[in-house]
């Protein structure tokens, strides 16, 4: 696996085609200046020499498919049906892992490519993968890891998961000893019935559907939409949740990020709690960087 650059569409078209020859579960994704390369082969030389004809491979990880093999024949302590989740901080991460999930991460400077996320369906050492991608920019790649792992002979189903909240709510429903398609179904009720916002800090000047934006500014955004700009993410994201519950619920999720903390999860708490006595509360320290807060109202 390796990521290629300074190639033209051309060139990556050959690479496929070369790849193609020398081995199987070939997966080439991306565009303009950065491909994803992912590729099973005997000659692990003759694999990186046609990046190289290509382009610039850069990041170049060998991985023995033996190890690969071994980890799917083998009997997986999570049982014939797996998960595959992305996270983007360290508490997300802990959440998914306690839950039994294998963890891809998913953050600034490291996205969750195909080429990783196929890697983590084959680790999972299950014939059966549930994926949740957590992320609306991260749902054509786990498409892309899903069709190269159909060819590698795993079932693979993808939960339409489009924040951290609903993966939470999906995962909560998730039963082992159920089959692919039972657990896709009961997850992906989860996941849809979880309304969802968040609340972030502009870093430039833009227009957004709330409006004109500048730098430090705080911007309440629903299903990614920004619904309010403030200066103040307490009151932003009092707001959010207001909003969220508006429409009813029993159980609120606030997951705190960078620029968030203990502190500010409290105050919005304590103020969905003044109109909503009788929701219940669940507060993670998420560590993603993007989002001071993440909410979730299922």
């Amino acid at each position: 696996m390796y990521l290629l650059s300074d190639s033209a569409e051309d060139a990556v078209a050959r690479l496929r085609e070369r790849l193609d020859s020398l081995g199987d579960s070939v997966l080439v994704v991306g565009g303009e200046d950065l491909w994803n390369v992912h590729v099973h082969v005997d000659d692990v030389g003759a694999a990186i020499q046609a990046g190289i004809e290509a382009g610039r491979p850069h990041r170049i990880v060998v991985t023995h498919f033996g190890d690969q093999q071994r980890a799917r024949t083998a009997q997986s302590p999570r049982g014939p049906v797996a998960v595959v989740a992305c996270a983007a901080g360290a508490g997300l991460a802990e959440v998914f892992s306690a839950a039994g999930a294998v963890v891809v991460f998913n953050g600034p400077g490291r996205r969750a490519s195909a080429g990783r996320l196929l890697d983590a369906m084959l680790s999972a050492g299950s014939r059966c993968v549930l994926v949740l991608p957590n992320d609306i920019d991260t749902q054509h790649a786990a498409e892309a890891a899903a069709s190269a792992a159909g060819d590698a002979g795993l079932e693979v189903y993808i939960v339409r998961s489009r924040s951290a909240v609903q993966g939470i709510a999906a995962l909560a429903v998730f039963e082992p000893a159920a089959s692919g398609q039972d657990n896709l179904v009961a997850m992906s009720a989860a996941a849809a019935a979880t309304r969802h916002a968040a609340v972030e800090v502009a870093s430039k000047e833009t227009l957004t559907s709330a409006g004109w934006c500048r730098p430090g500014d705080v911007l309440g955004v629903v299903d990614g939409d920004v619904v309010v700009i403030g200066r103040d993410l307490a009151v932003v994201g009092a707001e959010m949740v207001a909003r969220l519950l508006a429409g009813g619920g029993e159980l609120l999720t606030v997951v705190s990020g960078a620029g968030g903390g203990p502190e500010l999860s409290a105050v919005v708490v304590g103020s969905a709690r003044e109109g909503h006595h009788d929701v219940e509360v669940s507060i993670i320290e998420g560590g993603q960087s993007t989002y001071p807060l993440l909410l979730g109202v299922e």
